[in-house]
């Protein structure tokens, strides 16, 4: 039964829901956070020791952006003044073809549909978050070995460190590597190569003579700048923050490496700059400006059937769930309204229905997250395989409304009660999957 007293913001501990989150990264504090906010209570589990070593293993991603679709959860947390100082702040987005030609400048604005997006440092937001996780008086626990997730028909279980830690519900938050996803769904789900990698660096403009350079001093003029080339199955991005200050780039390029082991490690300039071998000089330029790389291999899962555990108290939210491919610009994002979803859901359900609230969170989640996935494999065949031809709108970074304009907290509330019913009246049967 849905409770009428629901508030948006509730009374710390209110609803007697006890959440266990198992990772410490954007999706994991973004549920806790949210979480705290509709009167339950959480505690995080993290594997890394400290958050300086959590903020290495981010940083080797570099650059994240969250569209306007989190940008309004942000701003409802009262995070805007925090992030946005150390965000690019980009008015245009200008594409080129390999031979430099311009094919679009496409005007970006602040706001789209009522909310800012923001695109920084991986490591500096996820501090950002972290810290305010802190503020809200969530327990982290750091250096935590998780070992074992365990249900009941009322409670839910796991075992870190050798203790047994017992909630109402449990979520696994643990990212791409997902040691959850193998023990909630009970088979080893091994990551494929998409065929693709990213070449990903980000370093201080001036140390490394960016705004001195003719060929690139332009990206340090005018402030925060942002230009990208297409070609043949390659793109390429470039952009500058902290008023032309920080520069970073990212480059997609097809690879078929094998990534049974690893898929992120150093990168070498020279093989990214074989990429670029007889396009625009500009491009060259700009790459060779960075003192290292990152070389990112993006890998893909096929859709998981459920994301729910057996018993229905365990559950997979964000990478865990559902990785995105880079050109989304969704995964953080999709992972963030992931865990807002699940917190109003568990809100409005109260603790006697746990279960019946991670049913209606999935069925909610289900079908927009995948539409939100084949929209990133869109856009990356928008500009790898775009006609020659191709100018202006044809070229232009899609922002749809569906995707960007949506509010998963007001959403939620909207459609809970209906979606619960369903499930009671007809039993629980996930969505088919667009395709």
């Amino acid at each position: 039964m849905v409770h009428s007293n629901c508030t948006k913001v509730a009374e710390p501990k209110s609803t007697g829901v006890k959440v266990v989150i198992v990772g410490a990264g954007f999706a994991g504090l973004a549920c806790a956070i949210e979480c705290v906010r509709k009167g339950h209570e959480v505690l995080i589990l993290e594997k890394f020791k400290d958050l300086k070593s959590l903020g290495e293993y981010l940083f080797s991603a570099l650059i994240i952006t969250f569209g306007s679709n989190v940008g309004r959860i942000f701003e409802r947390w009262g995070l805007h003044d925090q992030i946005w100082p150390i965000c690019n702040h980009l008015s245009q987005l200008t594409i080129h073809n390999a031979n430099g030609e311009i094919l679009t400048v496409q005007h970006l604005t602040q706001l789209r549909y009522g909310a800012h997006s923001y695109s920084g440092h991986r490591g500096a937001l996820h501090e950002i978050l972290f810290s305010f996780a802190k503020s809200l008086g969530i327990e982290i626990r750091l250096a935590q070995d998780v070992t074992e997730y365990v249900e009941s028909e009322g409670e839910a279980w796991v075992v870190s460190n050798g203790e047994k830690i017992v909630a109402d519900v449990v979520v696994g938050a643990d990212g791409v590597r997902s040691r959850a996803r193998n023990l909630v769904l009970g088979h080893d789900d091994k990551p494929k190569s998409s065929g693709y990698a990213i070449y990903r660096a980000w370093f201080d403009a001036f140390e490394r003579g960016v705004d001195k350079d003719p060929r690139t001093k332009f990206m340090t003029e005018n402030g925060d700048c942002f230009h990208g080339w297409i070609g043949p199955d390659v793109h390429m991005l470039t952009s500058t923050a902290r008023g032309g200050r920080s520069m970073s780039w990212v480059i997609t390029h097809r690879d078929e490496a094998d990534i049974e082991e690893s898929w992120s490690f150093p990168g070498k300039i020279e093989d990214v700059l074989k990429v670029v071998e007889g396009y625009d000089p500009t491009c060259a330029a700009i790459l060779s400006k960075a003192p290292s790389c990152v070389d990112w291999k993006i890998v893909y899962r096929d859709p998981l059937p459920t994301w729910i555990s057996k018993g229905g108290r365990i559950l997979l939210i964000g990478d865990a769930a559902h990785p995105f491919l880079p050109t989304s610009a969704q995964g953080a994002s999709q992972a963030i309204e992931d865990g807002v979803t699940l917190a109003v859901a568990l809100q409005l359900a109260g603790k006697d229905n746990v279960r019946l609230a991670i049913q209606a969170w999935e069925k909610i989640r289900y079908q927009r997250v995948r539409r939100a996935q084949l929209f990133g494999e869109q856009v990356r065949d928008m500009w790898h395989k775009a006609n020659p031809e191709a100018r202006g709108e044809e070229v232009e970074m899609p922002s749809p409304e569906w995707l960007l304009g949506h509010d998963s907290e007001e959403h939620a509330y909207e459609v809970y009660e209906s979606t619960a019913q369903d499930i009671k009246e007809n039993g629980y049967e996930l969505p088919e999957l667009p395709v």
